[in-house]
């Protein structure tokens, strides 16, 4: 299945490292209203978490995506209003189904052995609130499309999984995105720690990317480039052309 360049880029790049969208700051406050909108959001939120199903791949995959998906839809207007709510939807209903440490240490990859356990602790938590920013980048080019699930296949005696979704767009070409999880041998629970749209790993691109780097500069450096772009705001990338286009038509129009 083929996909748009733009569409590539959006999804791939604000999943991984450089994966910014032209972002603006966006600082108007939430009003009385839909602060306590969000606060009884987050302990709504708080129940869901509890009922999804860790020890199925398929089920965690579907449970967080369909309790994610729904605060999203709950909290549009807020969202709107200030994007970088999503950053707080993200890290309360999806991180805490990512195995980022895990996924933190596959980009490192081969220079792992060449940096110390001080830096891969400082790095660690810096990735973690980088995937945050890349995922709540993504959400801004979700508009309520449906999403599907491939039917669940046997995983007994599997320590890694992919499960298989599509995002169905009207008018034009699906999105095929896999998310691969992996078992925790402890606590028995599945998480995600890398996804796959249209065939491309992030975790493979952000290796590449970001292993040249890690060689030339070192970790600590590649650290404070993740935390740099980390504190970016979020933008709707699609409305901020639309509004640039109309108020280029009304400068026209005199």
């Amino acid at each position: 299945m083929s996909i748009n360049m733009f569409r590539i880029n959006s999804v791939l790049l604000s999943l991984a490292i450089g994966l910014t969208l032209s972002l603006s700051f966006c600082q108007s406050a939430l009003a009385n209203d839909g602060a306590e909108s969000t606060e009884l959001s987050s302990q709504e939120s708080e129940s869901a978490k509890q009922v999804v199903d860790q020890s199925n791949p398929y089920l965690m995959v579907q449970g967080a995506a369909d309790q994610t998906f729904k605060r999203f839809a709950r909290e549009q207007q807020a969202i709107q209003e200030n994007p970088n709510l999503l950053k707080n939807i993200v890290r309360e209903e999806l991180m805490p189904y990512v195995n980022y440490k895990y996924s933190a240490f596959k980009v490192i990859g081969k220079h792992l052995r060449k940096t110390t356990d001080a830096e891969r602790r400082a790095f660690v938590p810096v990735f973690r609130e980088y995937l945050v920013s890349s995922y709540a980048q993504v959400f801004t080019l979700y508009e309520n499309q449906p999403v599907e699930f491939a039917p669940e296949r046997s995983f007994a005696g599997k320590k890694i999984v992919a499960v298989n979704t599509r995002i169905i767009m009207v008018g034009r070409d699906n999105i095929d995105v896999a998310f691969k999880v992996r078992l925790n041998k402890k606590t028995k629970q599945w998480q995600a720690f890398d996804m796959v749209a249209e065939g491309i790993s992030l975790l493979d691109s952000k290796q590449a990317e970001l292993g040249s780097i890690i060689r030339q500069k070192g970790l600590p450096y590649v650290t404070e480039l993740l935390k740099s772009k980390s504190t970016r705001d979020i933008v709707f990338k699609n409305r901020s052309v639309k509004d640039e286009s109309t108020a280029a038509k009304q400068e026209q129009q005199g």
